[in-house]
């Protein structure tokens, strides 16, 4: 074992053990992980270009779909990659102040991804309640200032994280059964007292997913009570369909992620271990992965935009 500071107890780097139990079948486990991690870059990166190139999805719920685009493509690019070293290279070490820095992006898109679904919730809800004032309230500087404020909120929560990690000492080993650096994962390998880290972890994850999940909860409520109020089915329908590939997205976040969070907390003796490492990596995974399908297969502009781009570029390639 390496220690960069003997005094304070301070390892000089991390050993992320990948999928305790599994460690057998890392090989092919990697394979389903790399294929979603290049579905997550290929779809997102085409989302983001497509709403970038195509004037007609210059528009609030889009730009939305393109942070949240951005968001999931980093957030994968931040873990994945190391994880696929773990599991083909078996290269486990991570220096401290890296896994430091990976925990604290990983948890900081995560609030992300979070708050631009809670807003996205938002979009919803003023475009089906005020169909009229929509392009007057969501302006270009309105959604600019929503998106850094996303930011900057999961910024300063997220930041005491690795103040908090850091403060801990390790005298026990540096031995992490995880695929990346998971705030409770890490402060769980510490010797010292880590009911801080743990108190603080979960109020950040109210403060974050409860708020988000409460705006996204009340906004559904009031958009419910207007498509039902709507005299014709065909509007009501209409209505819904706006909605179906946003609740989709919100049910792939939020179940993984509330699975993750409180049995770290609160137990799950009963689960293996293998399986919360699992969930928690398919919680970082899948909404990148199934997203801009989500989007894709349920959005009808997105769709006749995918097919224009296509059928532009083939007159390109006919011309030439």
């Amino acid at each position: 074992m390496c220690w960069g500071n003997s005094s304070s107890l301070t390892p000089g780097f991390f050993i992320l053990n990948g999928i305790p139990g599994l460690e057998a079948a890392h090989t092919w486990i990697a394979l389903p992980f790399c294929f979603m991690y290049i579905i997550s870059v290929l779809g997102n990166c085409g989302l983001i270009y497509l709403i970038s190139h195509e004037e007609a999805l210059h528009r609030p719920m889009y730009y939305f779909l393109a942070l949240l685009s951005f968001t999931d493509v980093t957030l994968c690019t931040t873990t994945v990659p190391k994880m696929l070293c773990i599991f083909w290279f078996n290269l486990k070490e991570i220096d401290f102040n890296a896994c430091l820095a990976q925990m604290f992006f990983v948890h900081t898109l995560t609030g992300m991804e979070s708050g631009v679904l809670m807003l996205m919730a938002l979009d919803r809800y003023i475009a089906i309640c005020y169909p009229l004032r929509y392009s007057t309230i969501l302006t270009n500087p309105v959604i600019t200032r929503a998106g850094l404020a996303t930011f900057l909120r999961g910024v300063l929560l997220i930041l005491p994280f690795t103040f908090l990690t850091k403060r801990l000492p390790y005298c026990q080993g540096n031995f992490i059964p995880h695929t990346y650096c998971d705030h409770m994962s890490v402060a769980k390998v510490s010797c010292g007292n880590f009911k801080v880290n743990a108190i603080y972890g979960l109020l950040a994850a109210l403060l974050i997913g409860g708020f988000d999940m409460f705006c996204i909860s009340v906004s559904y409520t009031m958009i419910l009570r207007a498509v039902v109020s709507l005299s014709s089915a065909d509007a009501r329908q209409k209505a819904f369909g706006t909605c179906t590939s946003h609740i989709c997205a919100i049910v792939i976040t939020y179940v993984p992620a509330l699975f993750t969070i409180f049995t770290h907390r609160f137990g799950g003796q009963n689960i293996p271990y293998h399986v919360h490492i699992l969930i928690a990596n398919l919680y970082l995974m899948l909404p990148p992965t199934l997203n801009p399908i989500v989007y894709g297969v349920k959005t009808k502009r997105i769709r006749e935009g995918v097919i224009k781009l296509f059928l532009k570029e083939k007159d390109v390639l006919v011309m030439k």
